[in-house]
């Protein structure tokens, strides 16, 4: 720790603009002194290098000084290298007065993190003001008759410079009458009295002229000269005497002007003009403007507005002469009563502004200060911060308070806050006043885009044009910027092994998806895909949603018979039996539609026959019955044209024929004797059986064919080749098709196992059991011996 050291020279080392050493006291404060009048931007010494700072580190930690609103910055510190300079002239007098010791103090103030110096500034006087004279000239009257080495007390000089700079002796212009003795009074100041060394005759001389000079102690000195008139009187013995040497009163700041503060009071002995007292002001300083004194009625008045803060005390001293000239004096004390008439004052220090939404809780933002100029009780400052904000003051050093979040800081939810910070002091009345601060929140990419929807169904009919829009999906992100700006894609998918971008295309900017391709319901009838949303923050963040897409039927498929076959593919004959009567089922139409719903709603309609009156057809199962008896007048051969229409807008149709043979015997149809093979296999089963029996028929044909006819024709009796049920070859049902009720489309459960090929009727049938009641009976399976054939042919 070093210590100051005063040397016996100070003065002279001072009035050459030396700076005395720095002091660092047992607490830490940093100490300079330095002499007034210093010139602007004069270095008084290097703080960094005193208190051990890093220079470079001065600027990062915002280094300045805490100074009170309104109030002058003498001092400038540059945070390129520490150096502590003047900024404004600087005068003790104006600063301190009278005060014997001037001290500024300074707060550095340094952040990152907050740390506080306080600096002492202790401001030495230089002899720069000349001692004064209230008057140029002083008027005494002194008589006769006074005896020698009587006093005559005289004005004092005052000079604004303190110590050795203040007045340090008084000499008067020798003469034969007067000499000067001077006084020295506690706290250094130097009375002056006019001792008569030779008594006075008024008819020598009437009217006498001495020079007093007053000399101050500076290098170099500084002198004041006033004009003695003293005028010689007859006898005036008695002086007048104040009622109290020294006087005090107490006066509230702000008093009114002309308020009386106090009445001083002396008497004289003497009557007449001798008596008459009259008061002045005796001690000159730049406070005598501040009251008014009534030279006759001793009223002192506030003439100037007090202020506690500017000057807490004063001291005035007070002169009471009779009419001739003898004088006494007495000296006043005011002592100035704080009242509580400065609000506390909050000043924003240091303030991040904007701060990120994401900062921990518990994050210093800035630095206040709060200033009351009062003293005592009425100095005393609350903070409050308003409610319902995520914000608290903690308190720090001396009467900085540092503002830290409380909470989670959420932009979306508020993007600025307005803070009020109120200062309110414990005086009565309590004075306050507020803070107001904006502070902004910063984004952070914390909120992933987020779709309007859960998910996302949408209903596209079939043979769509392609590249039309399908539909739009939107999705939100609340944050702000490029953190909040939505980018759409597709995820890599496949539906029935393609993969999804064949089928569908996204604007990324719009979310507006469009087909790529026409769909058709017959080959898929939905499909899933999967949109992502991400934003365009740092990291970026995403989210998904499930788009379904479904696609409805269009009547776009016209209805496809089954049986019977399309004609070219075979040759189609039913055989019905003369015996049918009316009601009876004679065959069915079967026919599929590749649509759904309302469009595969199959309706039947025959649109030409043979014999209209005679056949009839279901609506919706495509089954033929007769319509009346079979009479023998019909002709054997009947052809009818069906059409098959779906329900479909507009609806599709096709026709079919149906060949029917009515006869109980397959000899009595000639048609059957050049009817040609249905298939491939077919011709060549029936061409081996042909083979076979004519074989059979060169060894038996005379004995066999007689009797085998003969009892075929006795025992045999006639019966329908076909009963109510009609048998239908498997082969005509293509897989995956199923018959549904009033449809068209028979059951899967409902299978037909087929023998023989309807085109030659030589195979073995096997009947399904009937349809209604009205079919004809069903009798057991018939097989086609050679016999059979024998009386066939």
């Amino acid at each position: 720790m070093r210590n100051n050291v005063y040397f016996p020279f100070m003065s002279m080392l001072l009035s050459c603009g030396l700076i005395l050493p720095t002091l660092h006291s047992a607490t830490g404060e940093l100490s300079y002194s330095f002499p007034e009048e210093m010139k602007k931007g004069s270095v008084i010494g290097n703080i960094a290098q005193d208190l051990g700072l890093d220079r470079g580190r001065l600027a990062a930690r915002k280094a300045h000084f805490d100074t009170e609103e309104n109030r002058m910055q003498y001092f400038d510190i540059n945070v390129n290298n520490g150096d502590l300079s003047v900024a404004h002239r600087i005068d003790r007098e104006s600063l301190c007065g009278q005060k014997p010791s001037c001290v500024l103090q300074l707060e550095l103030v340094l952040e990152n993190p907050l740390e506080l110096q306080r600096i002492s500034l202790h401001v030495q006087d230089i002899n720069d003001n000349s001692p004064q004279f209230q008057k140029d000239v002083m008027k005494m009257e002194i008589q006769e008759s006074t005896n020698k080495g009587t006093r005559f007390s005289l004005d004092e000089a005052h000079d604004a410079d303190i110590g050795e700079n203040a007045i340090k002796s008084y000499s008067l212009q020798s003469n034969e009458h007067f000499i000067l003795n001077i006084d020295t009074q506690p706290g250094g100041r130097k009375h002056c009295e006019l001792v008569l060394e030779k008594e006075l005759d008024r008819e020598t001389e009437q009217e006498m002229h001495l020079l007093l000079i007053a000399v101050d102690g500076g290098s170099p000195q500084r002198s004041a000269t006033v004009s003695i008139n003293i005028a010689v009187l007859d006898a005036n013995d008695n002086a007048p005497v104040f009622s109290r040497a020294v006087y005090k009163a107490i006066l509230p700041e702000n008093s009114p002007l002309d308020t009386i503060v106090i009445t001083v009071s002396a008497s004289d002995a003497d009557k007449g003009v001798n008596g008459e007292v009259m008061y002045e002001l005796n001690h000159v300083s730049e406070n005598s403007n501040v009251f008014s004194l009534n030279p006759k009625s001793g009223e002192v008045r506030v003439v100037s507005p007090i202020d506690y803060e500017q000057e807490s005390n004063y001291e005035i001293r007070i002169s009471a002469k009779d009419g001739f000239g003898l004088a006494s004096f007495c000296t006043l004390i005011i002592d100035i009563a704080d009242v509580n008439d400065n609000p506390p004052v909050v000043a924003l220090k240091s303030l991040v502004n904007p701060i990120q939404e994401n900062v921990l809780p518990g994050t210093e933002i800035g630095i206040i200060t709060v200033q009351d100029r009062d003293s005592d009780i009425n100095r005393q400052v609350k903070l409050s911060i308003q409610p319902h904000v995520p914000f608290k003051l903690v308190p720090s050093i001396k009467n900085y308070y540092s503002i830290v979040t409380t909470g989670e800081l959420d932009r979306e939810t508020t993007a600025d806050y307005d803070i009020t910070i109120t200062a309110t002091d414990e005086g009565s009345p309590p004075l306050s006043s507020s803070k107001a601060i904006q502070l902004s929140i910063d984004d952070v990419n914390d909120n992933p885009p987020a779709f309007e929807e859960k998910s996302y169904s949408v209903y596209v009919a079939e043979n769509n044009q392609q590249g039309s829009t399908l539909c739009s999906v939107q999705a939100r992100d609340p944050d702000w910027g490029q953190n909040g700006k939505v980018m759409y894609s597709l995820l890599p998918s496949e539906v029935n092994g393609y993969p999804v971008s064949s089928f569908l295309s996204l604007n990324g900017d719009t979310g507006r998806i469009h087909t790529v391709r026409s769909f058709d319901y017959e080959q898929f009838r939905s499909f899933k895909v999967y949109v992502m949303a991400r934003d365009n923050g740092s990291p970026p963040l995403s989210s998904n949603v499930t788009l379904s897409v479904f696609i409805t039927d269009v009547n776009d498929n016209t209805p496809l018979i089954l049986y019977p076959a399309p004609e070219g593919n075979s040759f189609m004959n039913e055989l019905v039996p003369k015996s049918t009567h009316a009601g009876a089922l004679v065959s069915k139409v079967l026919a599929v539609d590749g649509d759904s719903g309302q469009n595969a709603w199959l309706s039947y309609q025959i649109i030409k026959s043979t014999d209209p009156g005679l056949f009839k057809i279901g609506l919706h199962s495509g089954a033929i019955r007769t319509q009346r008896d079979i009479s023998d007048s019909d002709n054997t051969k009947q052809n009818i044209v069906i059409m098959v229409k779906d329900n479909g807008q507009p609806s599709l149709s096709t026709t079919c024929s149906v060949s029917l043979l009515i006869s109980d015997n397959m000899a009595d149809v000639p048609e059957l004797k050049n009817m040609q093979s249905y298939d491939g296999n077919s011709s060549k089963l029936t061409s081996y059986l042909i083979i076979a029996l004519v074989s059979v028929s060169t060894f038996f044909i005379t004995f066999t064919v007689i009797v085998l006819g003969v009892r075929f024709c006795r025992r045999r009796k006639p019966r329908p080749l076909f009963d109510g049920a009609l048998a239908l070859p498997s082969a005509y049902f293509p897989p995956n098709y199923a018959e549904v009720d009033a449809s068209g489309t028979l059951r899967s459960t409902h299978n037909y196992d087929t023998y023989l090929t309807t085109g030659s009727r030589t195979s073995d049938f096997r009947f399904a059991s009937s349809y209604t009641d009205n079919t004809l009976p069903a009798g057991p399976t018939l097989v086609m011996t050679p016999e059979d054939l024998a009386d066939v042919f």
